[in-house]
């Protein structure tokens, strides 16, 4: 068997590389990096076009699957609904679950930020006297860089979902946190393969898949820890709930002799019942299914009589920044994420630049409006700037998160907390001119006169604007011009009243 693959192997250059700066991610550049990978990723205009044939697939699917619902938009006013009361009331929730889930013989471990959620992990590890580890697709680990925290230490760490299993032998970050390689083509996984694992070449997905499945069987076995995510906590119950479809999870819940999940304190939900919308919902929104293919609870390790499953199962419970958020009234809700990644997929920005452009752990719409809370807003604000602000986020979120609206709000803090003279003295100055028709219509006038020869200078204004765009000729006559000569209305003449013999 060939040796585990490490998550660090033969990185890729450029744009594609891993900006999350390692185990204590430092973010200086970060805005600098973002604008150079974006003008990569838009000039490869190939690359662009196989993105948006990848969605194509999924628009349609999402779309059968969202009119079988007899309403959807009921739906997500559920789904909302269930978000909303746990989310508000996550002090209460947090310890019912707890409580239950310690009563089956689970054990809770609480992590006020990523480096103790490390240690934490790293200690179950060492307990354990581990020499192997199997991990399921779980983005908080990436979040807090757990992969890199164990390879310094020594151990192994082999990604079972096919997806990140693929970018851990690329030498990259997840692409899309629900297709971790939707960027990669099959002849270039067909290319890894025959170099780490050995496998003949081919461009059957079917077989590409088997080659993977051969290789994690025995390593499913051989490992004495598996690490999964978590969807949701169940406080009700004590029991996590994890959505998969390729049965990864199941079996790196079931085989190893310790579980360990980690989850953000957000995925708590109430009852049990409140899985009934939020699953469906999680694969209608997510990859276009009426329910993922397997959708377990775990409640704690194997007990007297059950032939699998774990001898010891732990939680780490991971706040690193989600509190900051719960305690924002304003920005609260963006904590009822389900990360179903719908928002990417239908985002015009991602589209174009892909999501190892944005350089954190979390891309598009949602990630543009958490990561400035959970990495820091004076470092990361420039990400809330990448945004049309079209809104096809927020009508895509199906627990109704006001998307675009918390990007806005991320600008009007970022400018608060650190503002930038030069706009602050643009904007004024647009603000006295705009007050004043007069002078307001004057400027008008000499733009617009004006606007061939700023074209040709070429302005650092223009400069980034143009070089992919043609500027429109300028109007002859202003708007406020053309109302003043416009003709007048045509009046309706007046109809003689009907009679009842006339109808």
């Amino acid at each position: 068997m060939p040796p585990h693959p490490s998550p660090t192997a033969t990185p890729q250059p450029g744009p594609h590389a891993d900006h999350s700066g390692g185990v204590e991610a430092g973010s200086r550049g970060a805005k600098k990096r973002f604008l150079h990978d974006a003008r990569e990723y838009v000039r490869d205009t190939d690359h662009r076009a196989f993105l948006r044939r990848a969605l194509a697939g999924y628009y349609t699917t999402r779309d059968g699957q969202k009119a079988r619902y007899r309403d959807w938009e009921q739906a997500r006013d559920a789904a909302n609904l269930a978000k909303w009361n746990a989310v508000n009331r996550l002090d209460e929730m947090l310890v019912r679950f707890a409580d239950a889930f310690e009563a089956g013989g689970g054990k809770v471990h609480w992590a006020r930020d990523a480096a103790e959620a490390r240690e934490i992990i790293l200690g179950i590890v060492r307990a354990a006297g581990a020499k192997a580890i199997i991990k399921s697709k779980c983005m908080t680990t990436e979040e807090i860089h757990l992969n890199a925290a164990l390879e310094a230490e020594g151990y192994g760490v082999v990604e079972s979902d096919l997806g990140e299993f693929i970018q851990q032998l690329r030498g990259e970050p997840p692409f899309h946190f629900v297709f971790p390689c939707m960027h990669v083509r099959r002849g270039e996984i067909s290319k890894l393969f025959e170099e780490h694992l050995g496998s003949a070449p081919t461009e059957s997905p079917e077989e590409l898949t088997m080659i993977a499945r051969r290789y994690m069987r025995r390593l499913y076995v051989e490992a004495d820890v598996g690490i999964t995510g978590a969807n949701f906590l169940v406080a009700e119950t004590g029991q996590i709930s994890i959505t998969e479809n390729e049965g990864n999870a199941r079996l790196t819940a079931a085989l190893p002799r310790v579980h360990v999940a980690l989850a953000g304190i957000e995925k708590c939900v109430e009852r049990l019942d409140d899985l009934a919308v939020l699953l469906p919902m999680l694969a209608t929104a997510g990859t276009g299914q009426p329910l993922t293919c397997y959708n377990t609870l775990y409640g704690g390790p194997r007990v007297s009589g059950e032939c699998d499953g774990p001898q010891e199962m732990h939680i780490v419970l991971l706040d690193n920044g989600r509190t900051a958020i719960l305690a924002d009234p304003e920005q609260r809700d963006s904590l009822q994420c389900i990360r179903c990644g719908a928002c990417l997929n239908v985002c015009p920005i991602f589209k174009n630049v892909g999501g190892f452009t944005y350089g954190t752990t979390y891309q598009g719409p949602i990630g543009s409006v958490i990561t400035p809370h959970l990495r820091g807003l004076g470092d990361w604000n420039h990400l809330s700037q990448a945004s049309s602000l079209c809104g096809a986020c927020t009508d895509a979120c199906p627990v109704r998160i006001d998307i675009h609206h918390h990007l806005l709000h991320n600008r009007r803090n970022a400018v608060r907390a650190a503002p930038n003279r030069l706009e602050r003295m643009g904007h004024r100055m647009f603000a006295a001119v705009a007050a004043r028709p007069r002078l307001f219509a004057t400027g008008g006038t000499l733009f617009r006169r004006s606007l061939w020869f700023l074209k040709k200078l070429r302005l650092p204004l223009l400069r980034d604007w143009i070089a992919s765009r043609d500027l429109p000729q300028a109007p002859a006559r202003s708007f406020r011009d053309q109302w003043r000569h416009r003709a007048p209305p045509a009046v309706a003449r007046s109809r003689p009243a009907t009679t009842g013999s006339d109808r």
